[in-house]
């Protein structure tokens, strides 16, 4: 079998994310002692030339491959070039699927930032067979959804573990800052799956399942709190709203739980909320939040009501939060957990980045990074074998080394 030439390429250079994950790995590669052969994909020469030539001196040996996301053959040749690739051509349920499956034919490793429960569900009970078969490691859900999520649940229960010899089986994540913007992409993908939804009975109940990710024989039953409304959270001693990555977020972790074999416990409970603060006012905005939510789900589902939303209020495919912008945004994220005999524990999670975009780049980054090189040696892969994981059963304490080193990311025990 011939040796591929490259140990990672960015499918989908040119958009949006792809330009900031680019210019990320080209800075980190400058400077870092590990060696990475790596290329940029797309499907217009002309563009992936502008991001080439927008990565500085860092970037100007980097190869340019010519794929399309709807060319069979174009993908192929990608993955017989690579051992890893890592896409950001979303949404995924529209133009994603034809690189999972030249991926899990090839037995090439894949990584993204999909937040498309839907279409992960299908990927899965299409290709997981095949996957296994092949060896190819399908990571979705590499960005803001669901690393932070994902990675912070994992870094509490090993806490966990090591003071009280047990897991907590409650867990709750609390977002007490969310500062950045939305692109273009992120909008078109959360308005597709609206539209999805409200077309589809038999979708509109798989989303509401909290264990939609989860192998069929997972076993799980424990009924499970979804925040709905504006709520008090005596643990917390403040009001939440209603997180909209959650639906994404939660399913991801219960299905961490049941690949690792239900290490956080059979009866494990997770939930995530706003935090949006005591008293009165936090009342109102947790209120307020929901009825803004409310109101662009209503929009959303309407053709017509979405496409003026898009043309004139959203921002459009391509688009996103400024460069200081950006550089400005942060994230914090707070989790509470308890075990079967009341024990408590609280840790932390925060980024020094615009959530979904300047963090995203970095962490996303970081994953394929981590599958190329921490998770294969001489061209061989170690550790997990084939099939679709997730972050934190992929990857494990090198992983969350990596975030806080060179992503901005810090786990803490309070």
């Amino acid at each position: 079998m011939t040796t591929p030439q490259y140990d990672l390429v960015v499918f989908g250079a040119t958009s949006f994310v792809g330009q900031i994950l680019s210019k990320y790995l080209a800075e980190y590669l400058s400077t870092a002692t590990e060696t990475l052969r790596w290329a940029i994909a797309g499907r217009s020469q002309s563009k992936l030339q502008e991001v080439k030539t927008s990565l500085g001196d860092g970037g100007q040996s980097v190869p340019i491959i010519i794929a399309d996301a709807s060319n069979a053959d174009q993908l192929k040749q990608l993955c017989a070039q690579t051992r890893v690739v890592v896409s950001t051509v979303g949404p995924y349920a529209l133009y994603g699927e034809p690189l999972i499956k030249a991926c899990v034919e090839s037995g090439t490793d894949y990584c993204d930032l999909t937040g498309e429960t839907q279409w992960i569900k299908r990927m899965i009970e299409k290709y997981q067979t095949a996957a296994q078969q092949s060896g190819a490691r399908i990571v979705h859900c590499c960005g803001f959804d669901s690393v932070p999520s994902d990675m912070g649940v994992y870094f509490l229960q090993q806490q966990a573990m090591q003071q009280w010899q047990q897991p907590a089986t409650q867990i709750k994540m609390r977002v007490k800052t969310l500062k950045g913007g939305a692109s273009g992409g992120t909008v078109a993908s959360l308005i597709n799956v609206v539209q999805e939804a409200a077309a589809d009975p038999v979708l509109r109940k798989e989303l509401l399942n909290p264990y939609a990710l989860c192998p069929k024989n997972h076993g799980f039953i424990t009924r499970q709190h979804f925040v709905k409304s504006a709520e008090y959270d005596p643990d917390f001693k403040a009001w939440i709203a209603p997180f909209v990555m959650a639906a994404v977020n939660e399913r991801v972790v219960h299905r961490s739980n049941a690949l690792s074999n239900d290490a956080y416990g059979t009866n494990f409970s997770y939930n995530e909320a706003m935090l949006t603060g005591d008293g009165f006012k936090g009342r109102l905005k947790a209120t307020s939040i929901v009825a803004g939510l409310g109101a662009f789900m209503l929009g959303a589902v309407s053709k017509p009501i979405s496409q003026l939303m898009e043309r004139f209020l959203l921002p459009k495919p391509g688009e996103g939060p400024s460069i200081e912008e950006q550089r400005s945004g942060r994230f914090d994220l707070r989790f509470f957990g308890q075990s079967d005999a009341g024990q408590t524990i609280r840790t932390k999670v925060t980024g020094d980045r615009d959530p979904g975009y300047g963090s995203t780049g970095k962490m996303l980054g970081q994953a394929a990074i981590s599958l190329a090189l921490d998770h294969a040696q001489d061209g061989n892969k170690t550790g997990r074998q084939g099939g679709f994981w997730t972050p934190a059963t992929m990857f494990d304490q090198r992983f969350i080394e990596r975030l806080t080193q060179y992503a901005g990311l810090h786990f803490e025990q309070l």
